[in-house]
């Protein structure tokens, strides 16, 4: 991050209100095409499209170095089956069936990978057609599982990654996947886990995207408050059932080619559709600039669950414990965990800051590896941002509510850490 990047985004968060953030809308529903890779910069992402949360898209040459362009695809661009057989078979994958609904969502099973191929094959072969319906290959940890291949490298404007920099150091999950679907296979409308970022390159076959700039889903609800399953569902035209439809605006359409990658911004609601025989590598992520967003997703969802549950609120003793057992149960994380999330982001930025890196640290594919090679300034921009939102969570009356006695350390301590840090790097 260069100084005029630094001295921008610190301006812009001086004054932002993430509760705002839905107020954007793309004119024309242009979306920006960064075709050159030596003349676009991690300043220029950040700046223009990571600090007002727009999406944009990347050329195929983002990709052209990866393992999986060369060696997933046959020459005319279709999936390699045998190569994926070969260094994948005997692997155990997620598939959802595409033409079913479960409680607004497709319903997934596992499958060995070799069994899907031979599905997906025979799927071509009746043009499309197959007793089992229409499956969907999704959320596949393959990076997790099969780390030794040569599949891809993240680019550098995505590396500023706090979920997958968290959940790599408690070693127990991952937001990296893989996704492979036949012509006709598509995900229903939502928004990513947390509100996050996420970015999603096509190794081969084309994607639809409907894209829906953050707060319009609001007029997208029908009279009970839920979501659309299915966005384009002549249903919604029924002012009876979705009373606020003709308000809301017309989707931005993307049409993504092969190796292209598309970048989907914070909150954005979207629905997905191949349109040819696809796969694709997806990145969940948070940073500095969308960490506000979660938090105020995670107090959004808190609030569900203490609604949904207040009539126990007296008769039950450890009433706010249970909210946030319901809450993790739903969304993957708790309050608790949150401050422990934002500790090990902060406490990887301090010891960059404070310490540097050895020469051996600085040759491995590390986070704080990452952390350096993105300069000083942003991990003073990240530690800044941090501690916006951990401020926000100290005074919060339902993370005070907590036995917070095993957070170590202490949210003031950690404060007071971190505030020292950026003084002295700044000095």
């Amino acid at each position: 991050m260069d100084r005029a990047t630094f001295a921008c985004s610190t301006a812009f968060f001086r004054d932002y209100n993430s509760s705002s953030q839905g107020a954007f809308c793309l004119p024309g529903g242009h979306v920006d095409f960064i075709e050159k890779v030596d003349s676009f910069t991690y300043s220029d992402f950040f700046r223009d499209y990571l600090i007002p949360n727009h999406p944009c898209i990347f050329s195929a040459k983002f990709t052209e170095d990866w393992g999986s362009r060369r060696n997933w695809v046959t020459w005319d661009g279709k999936p390699n089956f045998d190569h994926l057989l070969q260094k994948f078979g005997e692997a155990v994958v997620p598939v959802a069936n595409c033409d079913v609904k479960e409680y607004n969502s497709n319903p997934k099973e596992q499958l060995p990978f070799k069994e899907y191929i031979k599905y997906w094959k025979e799927y071509i072969k009746n043009d499309y057609h197959s007793s089992r319906g229409c499956l969907y290959l999704k959320d596949w940890h393959l990076s997790r599982a099969f780390p030794e291949q040569d599949v891809y490298t993240t680019p550098v404007y995505f590396s500023s990654d706090w979920l997958n920099e968290y959940w790599d150091a408690i070693a127990v999950d991952d937001y990296r996947f893989v996704y492979m679907g036949p012509k006709g296979s598509w995900t229903p409308f939502h928004a990513d886990v947390f509100r996050s970022y996420s970015w999603s390159a096509n190794i081969c076959g084309r994607k639809k995207w409907l894209l829906y700039p953050a707060g319009q889903e609001e007029y997208l609800k029908d009279r009970h408050g839920n979501l659309p399953f299915d966005v384009t569902a002549p249903s919604l035209q029924d002012r009876s059932v979705y009373p606020r439809y003709n308000q809301s605006q017309p989707p931005v359409e993307i049409v993504q080619e092969a190796g292209e990658i598309v970048f989907i911004p914070s909150g954005w609601h979207h629905q997905v559709y191949n349109l040819e025989d696809t796969i694709s590598i997806n990145h969940n992520w948070v940073n500095g600039c969308n960490v506000a967003i979660m938090w105020c997703f995670l107090q959004d969802e808190l609030a569900a669950v203490q609604r949904e549950i207040n009539e126990w609120k007296d008769p039950m003793d450890d009433w706010h414990l249970q909210c946030q057992l319901i809450m993790k149960s739903c969304t993957g994380i708790d309050y608790k965990e949150f401050y422990n999330f934002l500790k090990v982001i902060a406490e990887n930025r301090i010891s960059v800051l404070e310490n540097g890196l050895d020469d051996e640290a600085s040759a491995k594919n590390t986070p704080k590896a990452a952390i350096s090679t993105l300069g000083m300034l942003h991990a003073v921009f990240d530690l800044k941002r941090t501690v916006k939102v951990l401020t926000s969570l100290s005074a919060n009356e339902d993370f005070k509510k907590l036995d917070l006695t095993s957070l170590s350390p202490p949210p003031e301590a950690l404060l007071h850490h971190l505030k020292a840090a950026i003084d002295t790097a700044l000095l």
